[in-house]
This record gives structure tokens, C-alpha cells and sequence, in this order.
């Protein structure tokens, strides 16, 4: 099990299974989502993600691609992603993370269209766009 919570703590979560490959994505819209070079997310079984305080608080943005993320309406910080076409699966913001996690990066997405004044500094596999 794993817990989380947004920078000023009236967001809390719980994952009740495991966390899946941890994915470093550097495309223009993760950027800006995020405010730095790329966001680090990790996929999780939908039924296995659950608020467990401030929900009230959680606010979503629908990017015209059917893709919401959701963050704290208080403090920004983004929580999860999600597709509607996958309904099932979430994409869980890695940094918001209060229980260790000691996975390591799997793969770095969309370095196509990275911040040119990036440096990716390990040796996980890169991919120009989503494998």
C-alpha cells in the first residue's frame, strides 16, 4: 500500500496495489502541466486508487485529447492523469508520494519534443514519442 498527498495536505490518497513502471514524459503539454522539464508519473488499476481526504478540493482540467488531470484546487499539486480511454488505469504523480518508493525510472517519453535546454542524465531507454 501507498499514500499520498498534495503540497498542503488537504488531498490525501491511498493505493491498495502496486505501482507500475515509473515514466518520465517530456512532452510540451507535460511541461507546462508541471512547470519543469518532464513529470514523473507511474500507471495504477483504477479501483486500486483511492481519495481518502479532500476530495472537495480536487479540480480537473480536460486537455481537448480526452486526457484530465487532476490537482489540488488549493495548493496546484497535480495528483493524477487520466485518459478516457483507459478508464481503467490512472497515472499517479510520483512526486506527491508520501511512502518511499526505491523503483528506479523506466523509460523517458516523448524526448522528441524535450526542453532543448534538458540533459537526461541516466541510462533508461528514451523514446522520440510514446512507445
Amino acid at each position: 500500500m501507498y499514500k499520498g498527498s498534495c503540497l498542503c495536505g488537504a488531498v490525501e490518497y491511498q493505493i491498495d496495489g502496486e505501482l507500475g513502471p515509473i515514466v518520465y514524459c517530456h512532452c510540451s503539454r507535460c511541461r507546462k502541466a508541471t512547470g519543469s522539464a518532464f513529470t514523473a508519473v507511474s500507471p495504477v488499476a483504477s479501483s486500486d486508487f483511492h481519495i481518502v481526504k479532500g476530495g472537495e478540493y480536487l479540480r480537473s482540467y480536460r486537455s481537448g485529447s480526452g486526457f484530465h488531470r487532476a490537482f489540488c484546487g488549493n495548493c496546484g499539486s497535480p495528483i493524477i492523469g487520466k485518459r478516457e480511454s483507459l478508464p481503467e488505469t490512472v497515472r499517479v504523480r510520483i512526486g506527491t508520494l508520501d511512502t518511499p518508493s526505491y523503483a528506479k525510472v523506466s523509460s523517458h517519453i516523448f524526448v522528441g519534443s524535450k526542453a532543448e535546454w534538458e540533459n537526461i542524465p541516466d541510462d533508461a531507454p528514451q523514446y522520440q514519442e510514446h512507445p
